[in-house]
């Protein structure tokens, strides 16, 4: 925990009111403006500089930023100062959007969501989340390519996810999936989600292990499960985008809680602390709000580097950075 954040939130744990009654105080924090940096960039400024739709964004152990973006180059990197290092990625992802079925034609308990491929002027469309895990890996999802890439920072593959191009549901296929996170002994959880409505578990090799989730509203049910988290206990944490909600499980898909009064938040990511972001709050594990961006500031992903800043992915083309 960092000595700001810590003593952040020593003061807003309660405050006295008429001697008698206690009141919680939520932290704000602050945005910083200008990042990144393309005046001074360690490679020279890309040729796509600007971003396209920011659908993601990671950090590493040594607190690079790892932006995905759907662009020609994807996958960007900056140093700790926002200085772009490099880009990768090209040709890597789908030319699919996900695309919302119009509501006249929705069938009752079958997803609201398809793919729609081939657009003109796509750009690695089928980018949707970006992930660093504790080996300094970088895991990235392609929403309407169905699968799942692992590579190091040299932009190598070395496992693959899904079979790209190819929709389904069973323990190698998925049909849109949104995200993907890690439990402490190194397994692997997907959020199969706009297609399936699941969470699918992995060990650390990609051996398949268990399955939960279906569509519906009901405890362990999922309208879009949108955005994954997992804590030191492998407690895991699911963004239901759709039913405005997060639900927590145990590391078996086994039903533990919800949290009903986060709107309809995408992002999630748990701190090195054990707290967990919520879009645009910070929450402890029981899903007190602790803290707050700016403005209801919510986004696609999100992340923390280990000094503590926030940095949010925006489709609207931007990285917001903020500290307390």
């Amino acid at each position: 925990m960092t000595a700001l954040r810590l003593s952040a939130l020593l003061l807003a744990l309660l405050v006295f009111t008429d001697g008698l009654s206690l009141t919680a105080q939520v932290v704000e924090y602050t945005e910083v403006p200008g990042w990144p940096d393309p005046a001074t960039s360690v490679a020279g400024t890309p040729a796509a500089w600007n971003f396209g739709q920011v659908s993601g964004v990671a950090t590493s152990a040594n607190g690079y930023i790892v932006v995905l973006h759907r662009g020609a180059m994807p996958l960007m990197l900056f140093d700790p100062g926002g200085r772009f290092v490099r880009a990768w990625g090209g040709g890597l992802f789908s030319n699919g959007k996900v695309a919302g079925i119009a509501s006249a034609d929705r069938v009752p308990g079958q997803s609201g969501y398809t793919a729609v491929y081939g657009a003109a002027g796509c750009h690695a469309c089928g980018a949707h989340a970006v992930r660093v895990d504790s080996d300094n890996n970088i895991w990235v999802v392609d929403a309407p390519g169905h699968v799942v890439y692992k590579m190091n920072f040299q932009g190598h593959v070395l496992m693959e996810l899904g079979l790209k191009g190819v929709a389904g549901r069973s323990k190698n296929t998925f049909n849109l999936p949104t995200d993907v996170a890690f439990g402490s002994d190194g397994s692997v959880y997907v959020s199969d989600g706009y297609g399936n409505a699941r969470v699918v578990k992995y060990t650390a090799d990609g051996q398949y292990l268990l399955e939960w989730g279906s569509r519906g509203i009901g405890p362990g049910e999922f309208g879009l499960p949108h955005n994954l988290a997992v804590d030191v206990d492998d407690r895991v944490y699911v963004t239901d985008r759709d039913n405005q909600r997060v639900e927590v499980f145990d590391d078996e898909g086994g039903f533990l809680s919800e949290w009903t009064d986060i709107g309809g938040n995408s992002a999630l990511f748990m701190t090195a602390d054990q707290h967990l972001w919520t879009g645009g709050t910070l929450r402890d594990l029981d899903g007190k709000a602790l803290a707050r961006l700016p403005g209801g500031t919510s986004g696609h992903g999100m992340t923390e580097s280990g000094d503590g800043e926030v940095f949010v992915a925006q489709l609207a083309g931007r990285v917001q950075k903020f500290v307390e």
